[in-house]
């Protein structure tokens, strides 16, 4: 017999900006705090963010997109997560139509939200605006109808009297109720640098400002009425594909790197690891001075490696630890962050440069000019740790540094299919290392064929 849907919202913006993080993790946090089981989820290719759903309800944010990953795949992973959720939280990435493409929606909130039969709240800025604002809100209703938007909630109101010029407005042109509304409040803004805003692991986003920003949210937004939309929620059940049908041994234990340094990684990802066999054993490589013991492969994601190069440099025994592994043939899997650090030398925003492993030909530098960003799919040109030579997967970048390329396809890592077959990272052995951040739900097998190979490489 099936089981009844979770509730579920899905917190949609009119563009980037608007507040969704803020709010969202406000609203995860007064939930949690009323004693519900909450699951967070964030639409797109994002890890920040996540970070601050954790931190308002000690449960790991799962993305949803579905551009890497296919409709199957994604019902999946949040049928998963959100089983034992007595409400589902989606923050959605951009607008609410912004996604992959011009001319269609995928990738977007919006198609997010109908693949969950989910019901939208659409955050608007109210900030120096009135009454239009009711036709914003209502070109968003028209745009598709067939996306659920079923409620409005206004941030940077100035005050009472602000809400008043801009609620009954919305109401009244759009039907809509208005739920709740943010205050302008400075001191409520999320801290950001030159990726966007900083992860919660870093220690800068203290208990104070989180106290207050859900203290706000239970003063001003509606949580009975949003858990009253959220039982709108209709989201249909499917049969695993990316995860197995039964319970795997153990097979391979697999170092982690998980500090300051490097903290960007799919959730999802790392569940499909342990759940193929994986003993995951977390490591830092700021501070500590070996690979945890017995380990047959190393994962190193991306993170912020520039703002901690110093003590990254400063940490021979780890580099040494790092290149032994390899010259013992155990796997080693790197992605953006991870990338520049098994480089050769990382340069910082300002201009000194710090000597990294040296496992992989390229030299990284920060450029605070050019910004690399968008989705990928990637053809592996060799035999790899996630795929086959031949295989592709989809992925995600988003850096503001540079590296050297490879010099030839016989020392890259893949060839970029989006991108007119540019080929991309690095391949030494055992070892694969790419900008490109992997979903590894993106195809069935990858979390299962990594977990093999590192087993096959325990010393």
């Amino acid at each position: 017999m099936a089981r009844a849907a979770t509730p579920a919202i899905v917190l949609a913006g009119t563009r980037s900006g608007v507040g969704k993080t803020t709010i969202a993790t406000g609203i995860i946090g007064a939930l949690a705090r009323r004693g519900l089981r909450v699951q967070p989820f964030k639409c797109g290719p994002d890890y920040i963010d996540p970070s601050y759903h954790l931190m308002a309800c000690g449960v790991p944010s799962r993305n949803i997109d579905t551009w890497m990953l296919s409709h199957q795949t994604a019902l999946e992973l949040y049928g998963r997560a959100s089983q034992s959720a007595e409400v589902a939280v989606v923050e959605g990435v951009m607008g609410l139509y912004d996604g992959h493409a011009n001319l269609t929606e995928q990738g977007s909130t919006a198609e997010v939200a109908k693949l969950l039969r989910a019901p939208v709240i659409l955050i608007a800025n109210a900030a120096r605006v009135a009454r239009s604002i009711a036709a914003e809100v209502l070109g968003f209703r028209q745009f598709d109808p067939s996306v659920n938007i079923a409620g409005v909630i206004l941030n940077g109101v100035g005050s009472p009297r602000h809400l008043e010029f801009c609620k009954p407005p919305i109401e009244d042109a759009t039907g809509l109720p208005v739920l709740g509304y943010m205050p302008r409040r400075e001191d409520l803004r999320v801290p950001e640098r030159h990726l966007g805003l900083i992860p919660t692991v870093e220690g800068v986003v203290v208990e104070k400002w989180f106290d207050e920003l859900t203290a706000q949210v239970e003063s001003t937004i509606n949580l009975d009425r949003l858990l009253e939309v959220a039982k709108q929620a209709d989201t249909p059940q499917v049969s695993p594909s990316v995860f197995p049908a039964e319970p795997q041994p153990r097979k391979a234990r697999i170092g982690v790197a998980q500090d300051k340094a490097f903290n960007f990684y799919y959730q999802d990802s790392l569940d499909m690891l342990e759940a193929w066999g994986a003993e995951l054993a977390p490591f830092s490589p700021l501070v500590d001075a070996v690979l945890p013991a017995g380990v047959g492969g190393v994962y190193i994601g991306g993170g912020f490696p520039e703002i901690f190069a110093h003590e990254l440099a400063a940490n021979a025994p780890m580099k040494q630890s790092i290149k032994d592994a390899h010259a013992q043939g155990q796997v080693i899997y790197a992605e953006c962050g991870g990338l520049m650090y098994l480089g050769e030398a990382l340069t910082d925003f300002d201009g000194e440069a710090h000597e990294m492993v040296g496992l992989i030909p390229a030299r990284s530098s920060m450029s605070k000019g050019r910004l690399t960003l968008g989705y990928r799919e990637v053809e592996a040109l060799s035999d790899g740790a996630l795929l086959a030579k031949g295989e592709t997967a989809r992925g995600h970048e988003f850096h503001w540094s540079v590296a050297d390329s490879p010099s030839s396809a016989e020392q890259a890592a893949y060839a970029v299919r989006t991108q007119d077959g540019r080929i991309e990272g690095f391949r030494a052995g055992n070892l694969t290392a790419s900008y490109i951040h992997i979903h590894m739900g993106s195809r069935p097998g990858m979390a299962r064929r990594f977990v093999e190979r590192c087993a096959n490489a325990q010393p």
